[in-house]
Formats: C-alpha cells, structure tokens, sequence
C-alpha cells in the first residue's frame, strides 16, 4: 500500500484555488506530513488538526458523538474543517471563500497493544460547498500491523480529497485484502442548497414537490429531527387543531455550537417529510427563526422552551434573556408547548418557572392531550449501538 502522489494532490488544489484544513482522528495521521511536507503545500493546506482524545473531538462537535468511528462523526469532522476553512481563508482575504474552500477529516478505529472487540474501520469524508463525499472501509482483523493500517487510512483520506476536487475521480486504492470493500457515498449539492450553506440565502424549501414562500402567520415546527418519530407526527396533529392552520416543518443547517449539517445528513433528514411542507434554514436561534417567519405560531417541547429564558444560551447575560423573551413575545404569534418525559417523569410545560410575558403567549398542551414516551436521542442510541461496539476496544 502506497500513499497517493503528494505533488499531484497538491497541483490538484492549487490548480481549482483549493484551500484545505485536514483532521485526523484515530487514525490517518501520515496523511499531514505527507502532504504538508511537499512543495507548495503551504500555500493549499491551512491547518492540519489530530483530535487523538475524544474529549478533544468533542470540543470540535460541540458534545459527545454517538459514535467515535462512523461516517457521520467523520462527516462532521469535515463539515467543521470546511468551516474552519472558510474562515481562514476569509481572514486572508478570499472573497470567494467558502467555494475555496476543503473540508477533509479522517476518523478510525485501528490495530492497538490490546485485542479489539470490533472491526478494524476507517471512515472518511470530504465537505466542499458543491458536494459530501464519504467512504467506509473495514479492514481483515488483525492482517497488518498499526503501520500498515494507518498507511491505509491515511491513503483514503487523501484519495477522497482527489475524488472531491478533481474532474477524474478517484484514483482507488491497492493492497486490499479479498472482501474489503470501499463503500463510497456523494451528495451533490443543488445550487439552493449551496447558497443556504455560502450565506447567500436564509431559507430554501427542503421538500422534493417545493414549498409555497414563507409567509407571516404560519404555523412552524422547528427541531434537527434526528430521527423524525411518531411523537413529533402527533405534536404536529394536535398544533394544527389548536392553531387552525397546517403546519410546516424547520430544520436549521447551522448550529450556534455545533457544525453545519452535511449534505448526506440534509438528504437524509429531508427524506423523513412527506406529508407537509418542510424548510431548511440558517436560523440557528430562535430570534432568527422570528426573522424568517414572522409573526408565526412556533410548536416545540418543554426542553426547547426552557432554552427560550435560560441566560445560557445568551452568551451568559440575563439581560439578553430578557430582551430576547421580550422579542418573542412581541414577535411570534404564539407558542404551542408540549409536555415531555424527563428521569421517568412526565414534565409538564405549565408547571415550569418562566417569565410571564412568555407564559402570556404560550398555549400548554395538557398531558391528557399528548403523552408519548419517546425521543430521537434513544432512538439513536438503539440506532448507533452496534456500530458503536464495533469500534470499541
């Protein structure tokens, strides 16, 4: 196994204006000195990162990853690195930064001093404005040495980079094993989605039969939706009987401590609604989300409710809490609060200890009207539970 020629790489990114920030996790690390140790790198590479800690991942993604070596958290990784690229490459000056620029991350779980439950896998993903690319490889256990696996991650990751930013795709790899397979994915981004994640556009319709424009007065059920479930249907049900309006669906791209959603995760996600008109939008906040749909009855449950006065989420100011509860409850038409289960016990919305200018615009769905015990995190949990032993050690 050899690693790809580092002189093409290079030209390949200096050629196409590229600009690069590269994370190595868990593996591929011999990526970054392979590349940045050729001719002209420094003017393609901005930074090169290795979050060996989880802790350190962490820090990167805003919490605690479900898994440590999957293809979402390598997507992730990249989404963060093309962020971060763009602003470097801003900082320099690039006005046309975020088409520059190259998000490459690497996320692996290899050969160690001690035996691995679970598979030997490596993970990869590229983010560029145009598109995701992903691949996945699980490697014979045990086959190689450390060395030699960390040669193989590092040559996916770079020949990603290749498949992402030039015309003739991948070159592939060789010294496989019979039976280890490189599975590839890529979203091409259609240009709305693009615009959405360059700034250029606040909001596009995320569903495939379009949207009407948005307009003030509706009815909107913002949330990441990870996964969509039969809890959130029959919160949108009952919003509708209450309000006397149909509803839409919202889901922010951006994130105020966590990176951008991917396109496989946009496709994925906006895959789940089919039976209302879904928006895709850059208001991570909620005062943002009054700017895109004004004047709008907003559903959500109790935890998104405590968020709306809790000075945390304001930079740590009670005075921007304030003022913040105050623009909502001038702004938005009402809010429609649902119940949820916390610890085993259901937490009624009307008992909480918030500010009554926004208690005063907020209508409490009973528990006798909705209770369902369910949540997206437990269903990734049970979702991610195999993959996650699998790259235990």
């Amino acid at each position: 196994m050899h690693l790809p020629d580092p002189a093409r790489l290079v030209a390949t990114l200096a050629d196409t204006g590229r600009r690069l920030v590269i994370v190595a996790a868990g593996g591929g690390s011999p990526a970054i000195p392979h590349l940045v140790t050729t001719p002209g790198a420094s003017a393609v590479v901005l930074e090169a990162l290795v979050p060996s800690a989880r802790a350190a991942v962490d820090g990167m993604l805003g919490g605690p990853q479900e898994s440590y070596c999957a293809t979402r958290t390598a997507r992730r990784l990249a989404a963060a690195a093309w962020q971060r690229a763009g602003r470097l490459a801003a900082a320099e000056g690039d006005v046309d930064a975020p088409a520059r620029a190259v998000g490459a991350a690497v996320t692996a779980s290899l050969r160690t001093s001690r035996p691995k439950r679970g598979d030997h896998r490596v993970c990869v993903a590229v983010q560029t404005l145009a598109a995701t690319h992903v691949a996945e490889l699980v490697l014979d256990k045990d086959a190689r040495s450390r060395g030699d696996e960390e040669t193989i991650a590092a040559a996916l990751l770079l020949d990603l980079v290749i498949d992402a930013c030039a015309a003739g795709g991948p070159g592939g790899l060789s010294g496989l094993r019979p039976g280890e397979v490189v599975r590839r994915d890529a979203v091409a981004a259609p240009p709305a989605w693009r615009e959405l994640l360059a700034g250029v556009r606040p909001v596009t319709c995320g569903a495939p039969g379009g949207c009407p424009a948005p307009a003030a007065g509706g009815l909107v059920f913002p949330g990441s939706f990870n996964p969509l479930h039969e809890g959130h249907r029959l919160m949108a049900r009952i919003a509708e009987e209450i309000a006397e309006r149909p509803l839409a669906w919202e889901i922010s791209v951006t994130n105020v401590d966590k990176p951008l959603l991917d396109y496989v995760e946009i496709r994925d996600r906006a895959a789940q609604f089919t039976d209302r008109p879904l928006w895709l939008t850059r208001a991570a906040t909620f005062l943002e989300k009054l700017d895109v749909f004004p004047e709008s009855t907003f559903v959500m449950g109790a935890d998104t409710y405590v968020r709306l006065a809790d000075p945390r989420y304001y930079g740590g100011s009670a005075t921007a809490a304030e003022a913040a509860v105050e623009a909502i409850a001038e702004r938005a038409r009402g809010l429609v609060v649902f119940g949820r289960v916390r610890d085993g016990v259901f937490e009624d919305a009307s008992h909480l200890d918030l500010p009554k200018r926004l208690r005063d615009v907020s209508y409490f769905v009973s528990r006798r009207e909705f209770r369902l015990d369910v949540s997206s995190s437990e269903l990734r949990r049970r979702a991610l539970a195999r993959e996650d032993a699998a790259c235990d050690e």
